[in-house]
Formats: structure tokens, C-alpha cells, sequence
């Protein structure tokens, strides 16, 4: 299988020698689904995207410090590479920020949510009715346990959509859109260490209380391996 990775940011400068760069965090989560997934990293940020979108079987991407109602050119030219892949209908999996730019680019509505920062570990309750229907979701699971950092949310999903995953701080947390969008609010490639490390290194705009919930959360265990076969399903279904 062929995924491009469209890479909407990079790990900051401090804490790169520790965990490296988000492309690296993928291909390892990926490698332990299956080695011979391939990954090709495009920058987006820089304007870098596949000449030929049917090299790939699918996409994926990453998420970003950036939010989808920034107005910068780059954000722009990714969101109408977004309603490209659409419009041909080839499978994209958006990953929190990229979850968030798919809804803005089909129509839905993102916002800088009043329930503030989400970091730590997120429990949400799998919608059972599209568990039940839907083939890439197995094995099945009850709840979805992964890393959240963010404070933008969707408030208002694209035409055709459909929940599938959800909790009463994130009402959309996970849901697809038609058979070749997957959006998820999490982030399966986050270690806890890192998740630690980037809330230490965001004292200064994240809560002191919401913090410390947020590193007591991390003693919970993660769905990170569980969500990536599911996104392999949906990339090869």
C-alpha cells in the first residue's frame, strides 16, 4: 500500500531531538500495522503535493499547531487539494487538524471551541449502529481512547456525513464522510511522552488545571494501534 502524508506542520524545534519529526511518528505507528506500507511525505506547507493523485491508494494527514480558519495561502491551496481528492473520490484520512480541514473544505463549520483546550487522553463512545455496518471497523470496540491537543473542534459536518465516534466534550470527534473521508479528532501517532512534553511546552496558553487532568489522563491505556488498523482498513476497503 502507497499513503501520501500530507505534513501540515512539524514537531517544534525543542523537542525534536527527543521525539522526532511527525512523518517519523507515522511511519513507525504505520510499520507496526504492516512494514510494507510505503509513506511519502509532502510538505504542504512548502506547496508540496503528488503530481498524480492515483499514485497512492490513500492519504493521510498530519495535524498542525495552525487552525482551518487561519488565512494563509498555504492552508487555502490545501483545503482545494482536499476537495480535489473528493471530487475523484480517492480516500483521505484527516487527523485533528486535517479532520477539521476536510469539514471546512466540504462545507461544515469549525470553531475555536468555548469548552477550551483538549489534551491528554479522550474517551469516546463508538456509535454501535456503525460499528455494526461498517466493515473497517475491526476488531470492534466499545470506546476510542487516543491523544487529543486541541482547541478548535466541528460544529457542523459536510453534507453526507456520518458520526462515528463521539463524546459530550467532542460531538464529532470521529466520522466519514461518503466512502472516502475518515476524520478523527485524535491522534494515534502521539507517544505519551510526547503528549507530556507538548503540554509542558504549552504552559503558557493551556490552563494549569487542564494540564495537569490532562497528564493524569495519560495514565490510561490508548487505542493508537486499534485506530491505525482501522484507518488501514479504510484505506484498502
Amino acid at each position: 500500500m502507497k499513503i501520501g502524508l500530507l505534513q501540515c506542520d512539524s514537531v517544534i524545534d525543542a523537542l525534536q531531538g527527543k521525539h522526532g519529526n511527525y512523518p517519523a511518528m507515522f511511519r513507525e505507528l504505520f510499520a507496526q500495522i504492516d512494514s510494507r506500507i510505503e509513506l511519502t511525505v509532502f510538505n504542504v506547507i512548502e506547496g508540496e503535493y503528488p503530481e498524480d493523485i492515483d499514485a497512492f491508494d490513500g492519504y493521510v494527514t498530519t495535524g498542525s499547531r495552525f487552525g482551518a480558519e487561519d488565512d494563509l495561502p498555504w492552508i487555502m491551496d490545501l483545503i482545494g487539494f482536499v476537495q480535489t481528492l473528493y471530487q475523484a473520490n480517492k480516500k483521505l484520512v484527516g487527523i485533528c487538524f486535517g479532520h477539521q480541514i476536510i469539514a471546512k473544505a466540504l462545507g461544515g463549520q469549525v470553531v475555536k471551541s468555548d469548552k477550551g483546550w483538549g489534551v491528554g487522553v479522550s474517551v469516546n463512545e463508538v456509535l454501535d449502529g456503525n460499528q455494526q455496518q461498517i466493515a473497517w471497523m475491526k476488531p470492534a470496540k466499545a470506546q476510542m481512547k487516543l491523544i487529543v491537543s486541541h482547541q478548535d473542534q466541528v460544529v457542523q459536518l459536510p453534507k453526507d456525513s456520518q458520526v462515528l465516534a463521539a463524546s459530550e466534550f467532542c460531538p464529532a470527534y470521529m466520522y466519514s464522510v461518503g466512502d472516502c473521508f475518515l476524520c478523527v479528532q485524535g491522534h494515534p501517532e502521539f507517544s505519551k511522552s510526547y503528549s507530556n512534553d507538548l503540554m509542558e511546552s504549552r504552559r503558557d496558553r493551556i490552563p494549569h488545571d487542564v494540564i495537569e487532568e490532562g497528564q493524569a489522563s495519560l495514565e490510561q491505556d490508548v487505542d493508537d494501534i486499534l485506530m491505525t488498523q482501522w484507518i488501514v482498513n479504510f484505506l484498502k476497503d
